[in-house]
């Protein structure tokens, strides 16, 4: 297994731990959050990526990590409700929804390989400044569609870039070290 897979996987098993211990806590309440709702979380979490990095002064003390770990987190979640559907109440066990998160995880790393692959690991050369930049530019994208009713004409789809939003944060998360570099 290359150094990428492994990593991602390092990134992967952080962000996966938080969300079981979520679960623990609220269930799966954001079930019933629809997608719109879940792109707005993930824009929340993108802008304050972007204040942090620009600003010098912080009056909430917790850095970029926390919040890129969110938006992978709200990616899955986004995922999974684009494919079962908003519910009026929680539906899924903690057992479901785990396994939900990891097939959601699978198609992620999947694409993320193929691309890495085809673009020759590009994403190790750039900034995390760029992919918050990458990441606030397919929230754009996904926000246009939705207002569009999911409707493209030549465009992927909001899936494609919920899963690439997904892989630049966790390119991101091995930029800023949170995982052994070995």
């Amino acid at each position: 297994m290359n150094t990428t897979s492994i990593q991602f996987d390092q990134v992967i098993t952080q962000c996966r731990d938080l969300y079981i211990k979520k679960m623990k806590d609220y269930g799966c309440a954001w079930r019933i959050m629809r997608l719109p709702s879940l792109t707005d979380q993930i824009f929340i979490k993108a802008q304050r990526i972007r204040s942090i990095q620009e600003n010098d002064v912080r009056k909430v003390d917790e850095g970029e990590v926390p919040e890129f770990i969110g938006i992978i987190n709200y990616c899955i979640m986004a995922l999974i409700n684009l494919d079962k559907g908003a519910v009026n109440l929680p539906d899924l066990s903690e057992q479901e929804a785990i396994k939900l998160y990891d097939e959601q995880v699978a198609v992620c790393k999947s694409l993320m390989e193929n691309k890495n692959h085809d673009y020759g690991e590009a994403w190790r050369d750039m900034r995390v400044s760029s992919l918050t930049d990458l990441i606030l530019q397919k929230l754009l994208r996904v926000k246009s569609i939705e207002n569009n009713k999911g409707k493209t004409i030549v465009s992927e789809g909001i899936d494609a870039n919920y899963q690439d939003m997904l892989n630049y944060s966790v390119f991101a998360l091995i930029h800023l070290n949170i995982i052994d570099s070995n």
